[in-house]
């Protein structure tokens, strides 16, 4: 029998609810919950069709009766209310079903953590955008660039907008066939437990030559890794030290670390890949990957976390920079990183979605044509998918656990429902 614990946050719950949950939750008075910038509320109330948003589950479900992965969960919040959120499947195939609670590897949805990680330190003087990266770490000082078969001083510094943007000239070695690909493949940078720490790691990446001069290509890479030993240097403090103490514990996002505490295994999702036309786990749940403390912090790639954990952590940025009274950013820095970076001379970058065309901002991708324009988002390798529309005021989130990237669309789907189901809409036209 299926006895694992019950949600075990109660800031979302309203009043309603709580008296529903009374038996199985802490209460809740009235004052508090006054406080919280995110509730638990009715559909038609912000704007949605209840009865459009309950096709959400069953398309979810249909993915799952097909084998295409092995639990979904699904969260659509609109001006700070929950008005779905829901889980479908398994957390272990067959097993143990998945729940709206359970922990998941978010993979680069990292990423936007250690870019508000580096804004922050940016507010406070200890970092510039246009600064150059050998400034806080001198071995990229020497770093030259692979140019037909040569190597080369680069045009320009590598700067830290350079690495919030993905124009740095660095690569991951895992998207590519290039020589420099190979050259990351052969050193193996992406691996959890090498021994190596992110000082240690950031200095390998520095040996090895740029894919092309900074400023010129978008092209994804450990770029919010180096940052991450960035924000170390800056700050004077370890990157997980840092995301604990200066967003985590202020946001309250209590089971989002670089590993999955015991108390959290049970909670702990499975990863699914396809093999020879079956479904099959690919990562132990119980003793495997992110169940133990890493070597090195990746800011890249390294979290785990859970729906409502992210869910505080995107409402902060919807709010532009502020949730229940805590501010970690200023209003103009969030605009700002959710602003198109990228010059205007290179063209927009293809992500998968032919109706829309995207920049980059300072940490994820940024819609600049399309259907919603404005809206700003990124994923996870394991298929973890989040978008913010700060015009509908909107948070969305997908997440599965299954390999690879874009192997199974959920994203796609949720966001075709949302959108339908969007009854009053900030963008339609008037009359």
């Amino acid at each position: 029998m299926h006895t694992r614990p019950i949600l075990n946050s109660t800031r979302w719950i309203t009043p309603a609810l709580l008296f529903a949950a009374a038996a199985c939750a802490a209460p809740m008075d009235d004052t508090a919950l006054a406080a919280q910038d995110i509730t638990q509320g009715v559909s038609e109330d912000v704007g949605f069709s209840s009865e459009g948003l309950a096709a959400i589950g069953p398309a979810m479900q249909e993915l799952v009766d097909a084998r295409r992965t092995g639990g979904v969960m699904t969260m659509v919040a609109r001006r700070g209310t929950i008005v779905h959120w829901e889980a479908n499947g398994w957390r272990v195939l067959d097993e143990d079903p998945m729940e709206r609670d359970d922990v998941f590897r978010i993979y680069s949805m990292t990423k936007p953590v250690t870019s508000v990680a580096v804004m922050m330190l940016v507010e406070e003087g200890k970092l510039e955008l246009d600064q150059p990266l050998s400034a806080h770490i001198p071995d990229f000082a020497d770093v030259q660039v692979y140019d037909d078969g040569e190597l080369r001083d680069p045009a320009r510094a590598i700067t830290i907008r350079d690495l919030l943007r993905h124009t740095s000239g660095l690569t991951y070695g895992i998207f590519g066939n290039t020589p420099v690909d190979q050259m990351y493949q052969t050193v193996n940078v992406l691996e959890r437990e090498t021994g190596r720490d992110l000082e240690e790691t950031v200095g390998l990446i520095a040996t090895l030559p740029l894919l092309a001069d900074p400023g010129t290509l978008w092209n994804y890479s450990v770029s919010t890794d180096v940052l991450g030993r960035v924000v170390e240097v800056a700050s004077g403090m370890s990157l997980a030290d840092f995301f604990r103490v200066r967003i985590f514990e202020p946001l309250g996002m209590d089971d989002t670390g670089f590993h999955v505490e015991p108390r959290n295994l049970d909670r702990f999702a499975a990863t699914y890949a396809r093999r020879d036309g079956s479904l099959v786990q690919v990562d132990d749940h119980v003793s495997g990957t992110f169940t133990r403390e890493p070597s090195w912090y990746s800011g890249g790639g390294g979290l785990t976390s859970t729906a409502m954990d992210y869910l505080r952590f995107a409402q902060m940025l919807l709010n532009e920079g502020e949730l229940d009274g805590k501010r970690l950013l200023r209003t103009e820095t969030v605009r700002d990183m959710r602003s198109n970076h990228l010059p205007e001379e290179m063209p927009p970058i293809s992500l998968g979605a032919p109706s829309h065309e995207y920049g980059f901002g300072l940490g994820f991708a940024v819609a600049t044509a399309g259907d919603q324009p404005e809206h700003y988002w990124w994923l996870g390798v394991q298929n973890t998918w989040f978008w913010i529309d700060p015009v509908e005021e909107i948070v969305a989130f997908a997440w599965t656990q299954y390999s690879p990237v874009m192997g199974v669309p959920i994203d796609p789907m949720l966001r075709g429902i949302v959108y339908e189901s969007l009854t009053e809409s900030v963008r339609a036209p008037e009359g």
